[in-house]
């Protein structure tokens, strides 16, 4: 079976199906122990992991015929995690509400055409800032858990010792570093397995009671979200947020993989996108529903593209993995914190390569871009750092005598940055 039109076939397309999933099944682990952080039962956080990935990646195929893949975003889930729950003290299913509404909010938006306003009037240096500093950000959570940075009375944070944990979790990154460099599939998910199986043969963690689960319970963290919790105006801002997170997060990830799977090229290639917008936001829905953060499309999707994949067998292939992975919720759940933070240091790596893009020699545009990196790291919040960012962006146009450049959106935009710091 072979399409003249995307340049494949169905062996290939099933090979780059395999590889998307492995490119990254590590968000099974490591979507888990960050939203754990929160008290939301682990077990069941892996299964919501699964399943919402699994949803959104077989609807991307079904619907619009293209080989993107789906899951919880990572730095969205950080921010549910460290700046909503930790942060504001939110509740975590009050969180999952504000999720829920982003996502009700970016599908409005893209239906109502207005998302394509509020991408132009964002300076590309801001969007690249974003990025960068949300590398940061999941960077320094991954040493934390790794144990490589700890509190600090005196310096805020310091380094920590080289415990055995500490050793096992370096030991993993390694793995991951060499397997990237030689550009092997999986080396994340390689990673922490070679972590985890140290880890087991030191003692450090135990086999678990059971090896496959047929018997997945979502309950704990399922249908738990609280919508009416989260319409309140002080959760306005944190609505918006995550919203315009995963607005370009989404947008910047489906523009890529679609040059590359050369989606660009069919005639119908404003709709496609339009339709996999409108499934990102659907998706972040439904896995509020199911009790995970944000759901949105991933870069990953790139590494089955260049494997050959170009139609939506290969994400129907990805979903169907991801639900596979419900069977293995018991030997999941053994895997420790220090083994799945060196790929949060590797993502955080792979988000940071984006500062190259930043226009350095425009100062309003650059200091902006250098406000929203250090303050989503420093201040532990990624929308504190973005508000911050888009004020400092409008003022300096407004004294540098260029108000006229800024449009319409940007104000608005501006302006719930300021509401968000007076909410």
């Amino acid at each position: 079976m072979k399409s003249s039109i995307f340049h494949s076939d169905f062996k290939t397309e099933i090979i780059a199906g395999i590889t998307t999933f492995l490119a990254m099944s590590y968000i099974i682990f490591v979507n888990p122990q960050i939203l754990g952080v929160t008290g939301m039962d682990k077990s069941a956080l892996i299964a919501a992991t699964c399943i919402a990935s699994g949803i959104g990646t077989i609807l991307v195929g079904l619907v619009t015929n293209t080989p993107i893949a789906m899951a919880p975003g990572m730095g969205l889930n950080a921010f549910f995690a460290y700046s909503l729950v930790l942060g504001e003290k939110i509740p975590w299913p009050t969180a999952l509400g504000i999720v829920f509404l982003s996502g009700l909010l970016f599908l409005l938006l893209t239906l109502a055409g207005v998302r394509a306003k509020l991408v132009a009037a964002i300076p590309r240096s801001l969007i690249f800032a974003i990025s960068v500093g949300i590398g940061i950000f999941i960077t320094f959570i991954g040493l934390v858990n790794l144990g490589l940075v700890v509190k600090n009375e005196a310096t805020l944070v310091a380094m920590g010792k080289f415990t055995p944990t500490v050793m096992i979790g370096l030991i993993g990154l390694l793995v991951m570093v060499v397997l990237e460099f030689k550009k092997i599939k999986g080396s994340l998910l390689i990673g922490i397995f070679v972590s985890t199986l140290i880890a087991l043969i030191l003692g450090k963690i135990g086999l678990p009671s059971q090896v496959f689960a047929f018997n997945v319970n979502l309950s704990p963290v399922a249908f738990k979200l609280d919508i009416l919790g989260a319409l309140k105006w002080a959760f306005f801002g944190a609505i918006f947020a995550l919203m315009f997170m995963d607005l370009f997060d989404s947008l910047g990830t489906l523009v890529a993989c679609s040059h590359k799977a050369g989606i660009t090229d069919r005639e119908n290639y404003t709709s496609v996108i339009n339709r996999l917008l409108g499934l990102d936001a659907l998706a972040t829905m439904i896995g509020a529903v199911l009790g995970t953060s944000t759901t949105t499309a991933y870069i990953e999707s790139g590494a089955g593209i260049e494997a050959g994949g170009r139609t939506g067998i290969s994400a129907v292939v990805t979903g169907i993995l991801f639900f596979l992975g419900l069977i293995f919720v018991p030997l999941i759940g053994i895997v420790p914190a220090y083994a799945t933070a060196p790929a949060l240091i590797m993502v955080g790596f792979f988000m940071i390569k984006e500062i190259v893009n930043i226009h350095f020699e425009v100062t309003e545009e650059a200091f902006p871009a250098f406000i929203i990196i250090i303050m989503i790291a420093l201040s532990y919040s990624i929308s504190s750092g973005l508000a911050l960012g888009f004020i400092s962006f409008t003022f300096l146009m407004i004294f540098s005598g260029k108000i006229k450049e800024v449009k319409l959106a940007m104000w608005a935009i501006t302006l719930l940055s300021v509401l968000f710091f007076i909410i």
